[in-house]
């Protein structure tokens, strides 16, 4: 998947959990996440994070720290 889909779902996500408190909002998004996305989508998701996380919305950073970091695939 690119880095813009992996980008543009997560911040789908987070600007409809935005209309929540905000420790709501990002317990409701990590969880999401950690639920729906297979590993492969979480991995790039963290590449991209580590990365910098350029053009996440805010609550996508806030969320990353409870949101499950996948085994790192061998090669």
């Amino acid at each position: 998947m690119s880095a813009e889909k992996i980008t543009r779902m997560a911040n789908q996500i987070a600007q409809f959990m935005e209309s929540k408190p905000h420790a709501e909002g990002v317990a409701l998004l990590a969880s999401h996440i950690n639920d729906f996305w297979d590993p492969r989508m979480r991995r790039q998701l963290f590449e991209l994070l580590d990365a910098g996380g350029a053009g996440f919305r805010p609550l996508v950073l806030d969320a990353a720290g409870a949101i499950r970091r996948p085994a790192v695939e061998a090669a």
